[in-house]
């Protein structure tokens, strides 16, 4: 089965307990308002990526605790990131998911139970930016909730965990943040004139 993508990164330490190797998923209809993901929504940019090479990369990487599914919109393709959440259960591996739903109208809808079952921790509910909070680790707004679907996380993360941004640079000057945090200050505040 085919997962359209925006971005892997293999290795990061921003999107969930400890070294995750995290997908970007291209394509989102809910479009919050404030969304610092805008160049997600296309449901026609991206990559087409089998998951069985996803899964093979997955499994090739050492350390990391788990996958992360970010975007876009992971339930706009949760038969494909189903797949991938069921065998990196099975490889040992956590699984955190984001949404911009809400985890009792994505029950209803029978396509997103394998991946829902294959979830330990769900971050749910839309971005709302006049609910604006960065308090919480990996929360942008305070309607949003952790909903935890297997007994691998608990409460505890609220203590271990502080929201975070990385900024990789590629070699042809292409910057890419990732993490929770307020993009549009760091990106005044950095000095980007030695980068080409």
């Amino acid at each position: 089965m085919k997962l359209r993508v925006f971005n892997i990164l293999k290795n990061t330490k921003v999107e969930g307990p400890g070294i995750r190797y995290s997908i970007w998923v291209q394509g989102c209809s809910r479009h919050c308002k404030g969304c610092q993901a805008v160049h997600t929504w296309s449901h026609g940019g991206g990559s087409l990526l089998d998951t069985d090479v996803i899964l093979a990369d997955i499994k090739a990487q050492s350390g990391i605790e788990g996958v992360t599914f970010l975007g876009g919109e992971p339930f706009e393709q949760a038969e494909a990131l189903g797949i991938i959440a069921e065998e990196v259960q099975k490889a040992g591996l956590s699984v955190l998911c984001f949404t911009g739903g809400y985890l009792e109208e994505l029950e209803k809808d029978s396509k997103n139970k394998k991946l829902l079952d294959n979830i330990d921790l769900l971050i749910d509910g839309p971005f709302v930016a006049e609910k604006l909070d960065y308090s919480r680790p990996w929360c942008g707004s305070s309607n949003q909730r952790y909903q935890f679907l297997s007994d691998r996380y608990n409460e505890s993360i609220f203590y271990e965990y502080k929201n975070k941004v990385e900024i990789n640079i590629s070699k042809n000057g292409q910057i890419f943040m990732n993490g929770m945090g307020d993009f549009d200050k760091i990106l005044q505040q950095i000095d980007l004139t030695g980068v080409k």
